[in-house]
């Protein structure tokens, strides 16, 4: 089956407003830019977004807030973004923040098909109002509850006209978790290859969650905070 399209605003055309949205990433390494940059063309509304973290003023998810696009979000840092930070505040956002181990393994829950499990992270904190507590061995857990999304945004190094992916280093953060728990998972690729070029050893997401898949192009692949050191004394 060829699953591949050549228009990022075809791929992300049957995204409704108030859809429940995954996007891959961890900072900005490992955005899918050009499905974010298809997704604020096309202007859709108040949509809930699950993603590690919401991006930089001007760049990655920070566009989708800057354009009025995001009704709520899950994630589990929100420092890098300041007009994140003032939307909160007042009331036009809700936010929730999670531990990022347990946004984690939620996301991957839902893939798996596991409705919810137990972990100790955030026992006796506010992140546990409302959760159900249990005991095992002497040692208090949490429920916490899956995720899943009507659509995953993911990026990916190389992948194949079957969707097969392989992501690069530490650019693979979320994408695979994500890849896996969501109704439609669209990807986009740096490289795209023929199906028998991917190594199957190294192939991370197989080609059965992924529905679309497209070879973006123009990546910026930003630094979030670019710290450097004058008078560097190498040891």
């Amino acid at each position: 089956m060829n699953k591949v399209l050549t228009s990022f605003d075809a791929a992300v055309e049957d995204i409704a407003d108030g859809a429940t949205i995954m996007l891959g990433g961890f900072g900005l390494c490992g955005i899918p830019e050009n499905l974010i940059a298809a997704l604020v063309r096309k202007n859709v509304r108040n949509l809930h977004t699950i993603s590690n973290n919401m991006g930089v003023d001007g760049f990655g998810m920070g566009l989708m807030l800057e354009a009025g696009m995001i009704a709520t979000h899950i994630g589990s840092y929100v420092g890098e973004n300041k007009l994140l930070e003032e939307m909160v505040i007042a009331g036009k956002l809700d936010l929730k923040l999670i531990p990022q181990g347990t946004l984690a393994e939620r996301i991957r829950a839902g893939g798996a098909g596991i409705p919810a499990f137990y972990t100790p992270a955030g026992v006796g904190t506010p992140v546990a109002e409302g959760k159900e507590v249990r005991e095992f061995n002497g040692r208090h857990y949490l429920m916490e509850h899956a995720l899943t999304a009507d659509f995953a945004l993911i990026k990916a190094w190389r992948g194949d006209r079957l969707g097969n992916l392989v992501y690069r280093k530490t650019a693979r953060n979320f994408n695979p978790v994500m890849a896996a728990a969501a109704r439609c998972t669209i990807a986009e690729v740096e490289e795209l290859v023929e199906p028998g070029v991917l190594d199957p050893d190294v192939i991370v997401t197989p080609g059965v969650y992924v529905h679309r898949i497209l070879q973006g192009e123009n990546y910026k692949k930003r630094i979030e905070r670019r710290t450097t050191r004058l008078n560097a004394v190498r040891v």
